[in-house]
This record gives C-alpha cells, sequence and structure tokens, in this order.
C-alpha cells in the first residue's frame, strides 16, 4: 500500500510543478520557477521509487493519465480554461484506460 501512496506523492507533485510552470511566466517569477524544479524533482524521485514494486507500464500509465487529468482540472478551475465535450470525453478514456490496466493486468508485484 506504501507504493500507491508514493506513486499519488509523485503525480501531486507533478501536477504542482506543472501548475507552477504557468505561473512562473518563463521562469520570470523566482517563486513559481522553484516549485516547478522541486515539483519535479519530487515527482521523478517517488516515481522511481514505485517503480521498485510496480510494473513500469502500470506505473506510468496511472502517473501520465492522473496528471493529464488533474492538471486539466487545475487549468479549468484556476486559470478558466474551458472544458468542451472532446476534452471531457478524452479525459474519461484516460481513466477508463487507467482502470482496464489496474483490473485486468497481472499483479502487480515485481
Amino acid at each position: 500500500m506504501q507504493q500507491w501512496l508514493i506513486l499519488l506523492i509523485a503525480i501531486l507533485s507533478e501536477v504542482t510543478a506543472t501548475t507552477s510552470l504557468k505561473l512562473s511566466e518563463s521562469f520570470t517569477k523566482i517563486g513559481p520557477s522553484i516549485l516547478v524544479i522541486l515539483g519535479y524533482g519530487i515527482s521523478f524521485y517517488c516515481l522511481s521509487l514505485t517503480l521498485k514494486s510496480i510494473p513500469v507500464g502500470v506505473v506510468y500509465a496511472i502517473w501520465s493519465g492522473m496528471g493529464i487529468s488533474l492538471i486539466t482540472i487545475v487549468g479549468w478551475m484556476m486559470f478558466g480554461e474551458r472544458l468542451n465535450i472532446p476534452t471531457l470525453l478524452g479525459i474519461g478514456l484516460i481513466f477508463a484506460g487507467v482502470m482496464v490496466i489496474n483490473i485486468f493486468s497481472a499483479p502487480h508485484s515485481a
């Protein structure tokens, strides 16, 4: 169960870093720029830890799928970005894909 918590930390760190990337205004604002570096560093470190016990395909599918979905929601809530039908359909397909991988793939032990 600990590896899933570490994966969640990796996902949330990546979303924080990506959000900060927009807020950094091309690295002209120091605070958000520091968060970008820290966020991606923490994310990749935690991601590497999960690869000791979860297959790389499963880790990457969850990390990227959840990251895409969460950053889309952040863009909508924080930056007023529009979510149209194709966007929502695409996010739904990402969730479906992650669920298929988790439900039907082989056990997650290395």
